[in-house]
């Protein structure tokens, strides 16, 4: 291994790293690093090792709460360390960050740069739940988090409540808005010209992002709008997630042409552009890149005032903060932009400035870089 440049990208499951860090390891392998990505394999393996990338299979769960499994995943991460003598540990997710920084005290070399990157808390830290899992999770953390560990945060509410618990000193952090978004690729395109308005929620179909108060928004707006408007749904259930709905579920939700799921896809650009809002009332987030694609194209985005979704609006110019659970109040927002098709071009183009002066791929990728070399 030249130089002992070898990049580990250690991430809870394939399709998350495929989604928000294919960029960031494509960016390190040209920089001639050896990067090898590990995670748990959900069947996109030879989709990541066809980018030239090494895969290493750790199998993550995300609700898991077998004790000994859980531990054999920490051991397997020591050895891991141990033989391969990594230059950049890279974690993403609470997680890999967790159990990574529990084997780093069992990994002696000192001179190794160690970054976990929060990119959102979870299901335990959303809702102000505060069950026993949340509390044993704290625990590891508190744990985890002591010696030569660095963190990238998203939005700066989730940096002051790891201040808040004691693991922020010596400013051994930096707060990176997102993943990026590669605005070369995410054009802008002025809203097309149809007989029915799209309003489009990109997400897991997860209560916790605010499915069922978009529902409700929708059921509100439903006598003036079902003739004139279409809500899009676009994404799959997650049932490792407690907060996921059921497929049964959402097929009671559809309302042929006024309501749709569409499922997942690969591909979400041209549904973006066939959209005239974005809209993501979720209960919190690290920052949402669905919201970032989406205003990369040029649209106005109706999320809640919480952290992650407040960093993606300056209400009233690209778009409008909403409270948190509040139905009626995200149907007033959605109706005005409906109402409005020039307020919606004009806060579309607002919101792609805002990605190109603060979320862009290459900005996101530049002060990652600049982090490394800080550390």
């Amino acid at each position: 291994m030249k130089d002992n440049k070898v990049f580990f990208l250690i991430v809870n499951v394939d399709w998350f790293f495929l989604s928000h860090r294919l960029p960031l390891a494509m960016a390190m392998k040209n920089r001639d690093y050896e990067v090898y990505i590990l995670t748990k394999d959900t069947g996109r393996k030879k989709e990541i090792k066809a980018n030239g990338l090494k895969f290493i299979e750790v199998d993550f769960e995300r609700s898991g709460k077998n004790p000994w499994k859980e531990l054999l995943i920490i051991q397997k991460l020591i050895r891991l360390f141990k033989k391969f003598q990594p230059k950049i540990i890279h974690n993403v997710t609470i997680k890999p960050a967790i159990y990574s920084s529990i084997a780093l005290k069992f990994y002696k070399k000192k001179d190794v740069k160690f970054i976990n990157a929060i990119s959102g808390l979870g299901y335990n830290f959303t809702r102000e739940r505060n069950g026993i899992m949340q509390k044993v999770i704290k625990s590891m953390m508190r744990f985890a988090y002591k010696g030569n560990i660095y963190f990238i945060f998203q939005n700066p509410d989730d940096m002051e409540l790891y201040r808040n618990m004691g693991f922020i000193v010596n400013n051994n952090f930096r707060i990176i808005k997102g993943a990026g978004v590669d605005t070369s690729v995410f054009r802008y395109n002025e809203p097309l010209q149809k007989s029915k308005i799209e309003i489009v929620f990109v997400a897991r179909m997860l209560l916790d992002k605010g499915i069922r108060e978009l529902i409700e928004a929708a059921k509100i707006l439903r006598n003036t709008w079902e003739s004139k408007a279409c809500f899009k749904l676009i994404g799959d259930v997650d049932e490792a997630n407690l907060s996921s709905l059921k497929k049964a579920d959402l097929d009671k939700i559809v309302i042929p042409g006024y309501i749709e799921w569409l499922g997942y896809t690969t591909d979400i650009q041209p549904s973006l552009i066939m959209s005239d809002i974005a809209c993501l009332p979720s209960y919190r987030e690290g920052l949402p890149k669905s919201l970032i694609e989406a205003m990369a194209i040029g649209r106005p985005i109706v999320t809640t005032d919480v952290p992650g979704c407040r960093e993606c609006v300056d209400d009233k110019v690209n778009g409008f903060l909403v409270p948190v659970h509040d139905g009626k109040a995200l149907a007033k927002a959605l109706e005005t932009l409906m109402l409005d098709p020039e307020l919606r071009i004009e806060m579309g183009k607002a919101s792609r400035q805002k990605v190109i002066s603060e979320m862009s791929l290459q900005q996101v990728i530049a002060e990652t870089f600049q982090f490394y070399e800080q550390i």
